[in-house]
């Protein structure tokens, strides 16, 4: 089982902004928040290939882990289900002048 250490996640935390983990019964992966280029790679195939945008955006987001999560179907599908909420959006206001 993969651990990272305290110090690992603090540089993470410095250099990414936003740091998540998953835990999936005895694994865990460490994710970043998704930037443009990944979002819009995984976009590109979200409407043909819905799996896919979840493997483009686990792949992109990636800082370390159990690799299984990322091979295994079973723990692949339970990572997919929380991968939304990676993607902040913050709040925006839209006036006309």
């Amino acid at each position: 089982m993969y651990t990272a250490t305290k110090e690992q996640i603090e540089d993470w935390k410095v250099k990414y902004e936003s740091v998540f983990y998953i835990e999936i019964e005895d694994k865990k992966c460490y994710l970043k928040s998704p930037d443009r280029k990944t979002l819009s790679f995984a976009s590109s195939v979200a409407t043909s290939n819905p799996l896919k945008f979840n493997e483009i955006l686990l792949k992109g987001c990636w800082l370390g882990g159990d690799e299984e999560i990322q091979t295994n179907d079973s723990l692949f599908l339970s990572a997919s289900s929380k991968l939304a909420e990676i993607i902040e959006v913050k709040e925006a206001t839209l006036v006309k002048l």
